[in-house]
């Protein structure tokens, strides 16, 4: 019997959970360390906002929160990557990425606090807004990589989602999109192993996740996206190809969630500690930092300093979500209809009644 086709998935990986190089041939940014310091710094910043706006959860300042702990290098990597101009559809974790595109962390507070002006980005207005139905963010960035085809912008759309959401129709769809007419479009899987409670074993068949690209036509490859390094490199040779007119990519970052899926979740209740351990030797920031010392561009003088201002700048925006002025009940309501339908406006008016007791 003939083979019509067959495929390879490649895998890459600059840096070992170690902290040693395990190939030679840095790409050019890698190559100046003032560059991963900085990669590292970014890093730094996103964790201590995640630890902070857990915390204001636990005391019940902030509504239900999906940390991104363990995911900073792919956050960073991805979020550098891009250009102004570009368009990211994020799902509902990708803070890393918003805030180096210039998402200030207090809007991120405001989402999740349940104010809907956390949507209203300091960053760029054309980057889509969270995205909580999961996949439906991969067809928006589809559909925004096909105007930039029709309108000839060197322009590429970004588009997040998990390993669970990798399996739904709507990120077949955008793929399938993507490669049937050559969109400039960057299919990002997050692999943080675990589809909530379900684990990446249990929802798919597919050896890798990079592969599901495919079958659209997408060029496609597997990242250890625990390496800043590997994910910075993978996004560069995505964007320019992309860019370039030469389609569009799949790529699956291998990483783990390192905290539950929300605060609204208890992960101990469906993996084990051993699991958990296992991952916090390879999480991203000790490898980097391992790398930066032995290059002898970071110490631990200098992470003093640097997560001291951290919690400055975090609190800072922490602060800033804190005396925002809550909007009225009616707020709702207001930007739904020209003229709201009877029972809309009944019903605006029963919560005024309530506002006022």
């Amino acid at each position: 019997m003939p083979t019509v086709a067959t495929f390879e998935i490649e895998y890459l990986q600059y840096l070992g959970a170690d902290g040693r190089l395990v190939r030679d041939d840095l790409p050019e940014f890698a190559q100046d360390s003032k560059n991963l310091v900085e990669l590292f710094k970014q890093m730094l910043l996103v964790r201590s906002f995640d630890t902070k706006a857990v915390a204001l959860q636990r005391t019940g300042k902030l509504g239900t929160y999906a940390s991104c702990l363990g995911h900073e290098a792919t956050h960073i990597g991805i979020g550098t990557s891009m250009q102004y101009d570009d368009v990211f559809a994020p799902s509902y974790r990708e803070y890393g990425a918003q805030i180096v595109r210039g998402v200030k962390p207090r809007e991120i507070l405001l989402y999740w606090g349940g104010d809907e002006r956390g949507n209203d980005f300091s960053g760029p207005p054309h980057d889509y807004s969270w995205c909580v139905p999961i996949g439906t963010q991969c067809l928006h960035a589809a559909g925004a990589a096909l105007a930039f085809k029709l309108r000839g912008e060197p322009r590429v759309a970004v588009a997040c989602v998990g390993d669970g959401g990798s399996s739904k129709t709507d990120t077949y769809a955008a793929i399938n999109s993507a490669g049937a007419f050559t969109l400039p479009f960057i299919q990002c899987i997050i692999n943080n192993q675990w589809a909530i409670s379900v684990p990446r074993s249990a929802q798919t068949g597919a050896k890798t996740l990079a592969q599901k690209g495919l079958a659209g036509g997408l060029d496609c490859l597997q990242v250890d996206g625990n390496d800043i390094i590997a994910v910075r490199a993978a996004m560069d040779h995505a964007l320019k190809r992309a860019r370039n007119g030469h389609g569009g990519s799949t790529i699956e970052f291998v990483t783990y969630r390192l905290s539950d899926h929300t605060t609204a979740d208890d992960a101990r209740r469906y993996r084990g500690d051993e699991e958990v351990k296992a991952a916090w030797e390879r999480e991203p920031m000790s490898r980097l930092r391992t790398y930066l010392i032995g290059l002898k561009v970071w110490s631990e003088k200098d992470e003093a300093a640097w997560k001291e201002e951290c919690n400055r700048l975090s609190d800072i925006e922490v602060n800033a979500y804190l005396e925002t002025k809550v909007q009225p009940v009616t707020a709702m309501f207001d930007y739904l209809y020209a003229e709201l339908p009877h029972d809309v406006a009944a019903q605006r008016a029963e919560a005024l009644k309530w506002e006022a007791r």
